[in-house]
């Protein structure tokens, strides 16, 4: 039965923080995960189950900084998050900083003389971009016992062979800096890792640590910010897609949700929306760290609901598999003219949110394909009234802007948070999307092409024959190769209506 009724305000309107309206939908609001993963037999990993909420204690997450572009955004992000909670380079809070409704120790923790440090562990297999970060003026931020840098300093040479078997000889000295970590926090939540998976090191040695923080800590969830390369550009990288398919495997089997940020759409964005000709990595880079600190806010200035990792993963991820994000976000302008002409209210703001070319993922989705949104969360920021959210949906609604799965109830969550109170803002209402949508196969699909036409010619293979997980055969790539494939066709069966079955199937 689909209903039709808009959604029901469980608190009076002054206290809601979270709504979530479905407007065709089946089995109820709280139907999407428990339904669905119930009848499909596709309960998520390990590590979801007896997850508890633990009322008002801050759930810790620790960040995990792999290679060049995992630190480049991590410092980025790490920056973004002193500037929101205000809080100096050297980590002390700013006079100015007392409003005091903030939780900082989500991210960072308190030393003895109570300035604060990030829960970050930066690791790299050379030292270029780390060096640039202690020499920067946030270089007193850091733990320095959180900092691992390869002996050798040769780096990986961008082959994912070399970075995964570098993993095997030093992780004892990186989980040494990890365990101390989690042993510091009261109520770890899980994992967040920061990389890029063309390379060498942030998809190498990333997958490696995916594999064992698997094994480590099992019942800790595992959520990675992974950058994916520009499509557009020939790449100076030739084993990239070898790199790409081998970390998509770890990512598919070893991650709980990975928040897809694509160099392709970053740039076209950049240079469309931000009138950039031809963006520097740093430029590219505060895009990122802006998808990051926004998609925190719900963990950083605690409401009602979505106050935890958890929260967050399990309303947007119905089946285990199908847990790669896209996001979007609105208002994007350096134009200081349209930012004095623009008025963003709530409908604006999650209308362009809605629209391809605000979306950090570029997949060539169109509206003539069957493509359609899993699940979708809208974190919207600044001075919101809840009516207006309400209304602003049943608007969304009425003219069809989002296409849902048949086989599950159609749901937009909206998700209100407050903004830095420190940070002044030209825009009165601000957002960010996440979402679950079945296009981002298209991305998959794109790395396999380049794979096989790398495959089938055997080409660049003996940089990889070098490394021990390929001495004897070629295995591992092939299996990769199969992996990708199944989630392509998983994310093509989520489109039509027997997917519940087909899920079964599988299984």
């Amino acid at each position: 039965m689909r209903s039709e009724s808009p959604c029901v305000f469980p608190w009076p309107l002054e206290l809601i923080q979270l709504v979530r309206f479905q407007y065709e939908a089946a089995g109820g609001a709280a139907g999407f995960g428990a339904c669905a993963r119930r009848a499909a037999g596709l309960q998520p990993r390990g590590r979801w189950l007896g997850q508890t909420r633990n009322g008002g204690m801050p759930r810790e997450i620790i960040t995990l900084q792999l290679g060049q572009c995992g630190n480049q955004i991590g410092f980025e992000f790490w920056k973004q998050l002193c500037a929101e909670h205000g809080i100096s380079p050297e980590g002390i809070v700013e006079e100015f900083a007392t409003e005091g409704t903030d939780r900082k120790d989500v991210f960072f923790y308190q030393a003895d003389d109570e300035h604060y440090i990030p829960r970050a562990v930066l690791l790299d297999l050379e030292p270029r971009v780390i060096h640039s970060i202690l020499n920067s003026p946030y270089a007193k931020l850091y733990n320095p016992e959180n900092i691992y840098l390869s002996e050798h300093g040769g780096g990986a040479g961008n082959n994912w062979a070399s970075g995964f078997s570098q993993g095997e000889k030093i992780h004892e000295d990186i989980f040494d800096i990890i365990d101390r970590e989690a042993d510091g926090s009261d109520s770890l939540e899980g994992f967040v890792l920061c990389h890029s998976i063309a390379g060498g090191t942030g998809s190498g040695l990333g997958s490696y640590l995916l594999e064992r923080l698997n094994d480590r800590y099992p019942k800790k969830l595992v959520q990675t910010y992974s950058v994916f390369p520009n499509q557009d550009e020939m790449s100076d990288v030739v084993v990239q897609p070898y790199n790409s398919l081998l970390t998509l495997k770890r990512l598919t089997q070893n991650a709980d949700c990975v928040v897809v940020l694509d160099n392709t759409a970053l740039n076209r964005i950049a240079t469309d929306r931000l009138h950039i000709q031809n963006p520097s990595f740093s430029q590219i880079n505060q895009l990122v760290s802006t998808i990051m600190s926004a998609s925190t806010t719900t963990l950083r200035y605690p409401g009602y609901m979505n106050n935890d990792l958890i929260g967050l993963i399990a309303s947007l991820i119905p089946t285990p598999r199908l847990h790669f994000l896209m996001t979007g976000y609105t208002p994007l302008t350096t134009d200081q003219s349209v930012a004095s002409v623009r008025k963003t209210t709530v409908l604006d703001v999650m209308r362009r949110l809605l629209q391809p070319k605000n979306v950090m993922v570029s997949t060539g989705r169109d509206r003539q394909t069957n493509h359609c949104y899993i699940a979708i969360l809208n974190i919207i920021q600044g001075e919101v009234d809840p009516t207006q959210v309400h209304k602003s949906l049943q608007r969304i609604r009425e003219r069809k802007l989002a296409n849902f799965i048949p086989w599950g109830p159609a749901s937009i969550q909206v998700a209100l948070s407050r903004k830095s109170p420190y940070l002044p803002s030209a825009h009165r209402v601000s957002g960010l999307m996440m979402a679950n949508h079945t296009s981002i196969s298209s991305l998959f699909e794109s790395t396999c092409h380049q794979y096989d036409k790398l495959r089938k010619r055997e080409a660049f293979l003996e940089q990889f024959r070098k490394e021990d997980i390929f001495k004897e055969n070629f295995d591992e790539l092939d299996t990769s190769r199969e992996i990708v494939q199944q989630l392509i066709d998983e994310y093509h069966a989520a489109t039509r209506p027997d997917y519940i079955s087909w899920g079964t199937q599988e299984q």
